[in-house]
């Protein structure tokens, strides 16, 4: 087949050269796909930067060409520049010239959608102003509250045997657990839709039918929410300013579940392996001078969720990283190996602390929006496992060790421990608290694991509400509570909370133990 790049990447090795099998393709293009992408994704990405610098052709299935970005700086001028890089899936060449089939393994990944991911300008606002905002209504104390109750519930079910696998058994399931509550459905969770959440992203033959159930799961949600609003994201997502249809509130809800999902439980599965295979890890934690959140942000550059975002389509030619890029084509946003550009890391094995840089969670206008929640879904999570099994041991070689991987993540599959059995833990058996806050303090996310500062959006006028809810009217903020009150639940008619404003300095260290613990 023809390249759509300007230049001949190489000839096609002879038919009998090894090359066949070693991931190489027509034109000398490497495959971002099958054993080699897969087994030694590190191995690839060097290979590629060697052979063409910070943006290098490559394959994807079906040996589609399409453009894989390596280097820090020219993926944040490409997440940051959405007048040439846009994210609307249609202007793939590919797509308009058949190249690219329906039935293409990673249609669910690039399919166009309703949603904020493939839009830009005016309606990604819209869309994505809307689920900012009502991000900005959660009750991040009682969202730990939550994280740490659900980890006890999850390490009771095995800490009297001795043994467990951290990947099946704890982190495979507190993301859902928290994300289900936070969307107001904590009765829909069950072992059922965590596993449709990781089949649908698969490629499976079972994938089809995984998306249809999560799709009529949240639905459901939606259908009861319009008839009674609750004090939960789904309520706040149906009923904000920017008028989101139910098609568009349902495949919001699904990006965020599984989006949150799939980085999440790819995230704690891998500091909880560094923690138990890397001597830094547990020495500094064992020894206190490494605190669990500074363990987090260690693997959000070594072991990112998503090693690849897929992607950006070429809006007119241009040039990047010393390539021409041609109207149409597509790129990947290279997660993995941005973060281990000798550019910005020229010692991978220095530490990173203090320095979040990285591009774990993209950038620019599609940065992850909840990317706060999942460094504390990360944080309390894995603190609270610790804290209940200190004597944790890797119970296999770390060579014994399997990965999935696929083009945009690596997912260990198991992660075996051994400890001293311990007995189960006196869970509280409350009913989930309300999850909106009355007033929304500054920063609050910010005590652990702080986020880079938001400047204030032009639009944020006191008083009023945000510039992209189309017809909002001017309204004023509720008062905030007597400091002797006790907080209560946001009204239904509360003004939705504009963008987030910069962090607040930091608490005094009481303060900040006790938020932490969630008290």
């Amino acid at each position: 087949m023809t390249t759509p790049f300007h230049h001949e990447p190489g000839a096609a090795p002879p038919p009998q050269c090894p090359a066949h099998n070693l991931g190489v393709g027509p034109g000398g293009l490497r495959r971002l796909y099958g054993p080699e992408a897969e087994n030694d994704p590190a191995g690839l990405y060097d290979k590629l930067r060697a052979e063409h610098g910070t943006v290098a052709p490559v394959l994807l299935h079906g040996d589609v060409p399409a453009w894989l970005v390596l280097g820090h700086s020219e993926n944040l001028h490409l997440t940051r520049t959405p007048s040439q890089f846009s994210r609307d899936s249609r202007r793939w060449r590919a797509l308009q010239d058949g190249s690219v089939a329906p039935d293409h393994p990673l249609a669910p990944i690039f399919t166009w959608q309703p949603v904020c991911v493939f839009a830009d300008g005016a309606k990604h606002e819209r869309q994505r102003g809307a689920v900012t905002d009502s991000m900005e209504r959660i009750d991040t104390r009682g969202v730990r509250r939550h994280i740490n109750r659900f980890s006890n519930r999850l390490v009771n079910d095995f800490s009297e045997k001795g043994s467990a696998d951290l990947v099946t058994q704890f982190a495979d399931h507190l993301p859902m657990m928290v994300m289900c509550a936070i969307f107001g459905m904590p009765e829909e969770y069950d072992e059922r839709l965590v596993q449709a959440a990781r089949d649908m992203t698969r490629g499976t033959e079972t994938a089809v039918a995984s998306n249809a159930h999560i799709v009529s799961v949240l639905t459901r949600l939606v259908e009861r929410r319009r008839a009674e609003p609750a004090p939960d994201f789904a309520s706040w997502l149906v009923e904000h300013p920017a008028t989101m249809t139910d098609i568009e509130v349902v495949e919001h809800l699904r990006l965020i579940l599984i989006a949150a999902y799939e980085s999440t439980a790819n995230l704690i599965a891998n500091v909880l392996r560094m923690v138990l295979t890397d001597p830094r890890f547990r020495a500094r934690l064992s020894g206190g001078h490494m605190t669990v959140p500074e363990a987090v942000e260690q693997t959000l550059w070594d072991e990112p969720p998503f090693t690849a975002v897929f992607g950006r389509w070429a809006v007119g030619d241009t040039e990047l990283g010393g390539q021409q890029i041609k109207a149409g084509d597509a790129l990947l946003v290279g997660i993995a190996p941005a973060n281990t550009d000798p550019t910005v890391r020229p010692d991978l094995t220095a530490n990173m602390e203090g320095n979040r840089a990285h591009l774990a969670f993209s950038g620019g206008p599609h940065e992850c929006p909840g990317q706060d929640i999942g460094r504390a879904i990360a944080d309390v999570g894995v603190d609270a496992l610790l804290m209940r099994l200190p004597d944790l041991e890797l119970g296999v070689e770390e060579s014994e060790l399997r990965w999935v991987g696929n083009i945009m993540s690596r997912h260990l599959v198991e992660l075996p421990v051994k400890f001293a059995p311990s007995p189960q833990q006196k869970l509280d058996s409350d009913p989930l608290s309300v999850m909106a806050r009355a007033v929304r303090p500054t920063g609050d996310w910010e005590i652990s694991s702080p986020a880079r500062p938001v400047p204030e959006p032009a639009h944020s006028l006191a008083g009023m509400q945000p510039a992209h809810a189309p017809g909002a009217a001017p309204q004023p903020r509720p008062a905030p509570a007597p400091a002797a009150a006790p907080a209560e639940p946001a009204p239904e008619t509360a003004v939705v909370p504009q963008q987030r404003r910069p962090a607040a300095p930091a608490r005094l260290w009481q303060a900040v133990s006790r938020w932490w613990n969630g008290y």
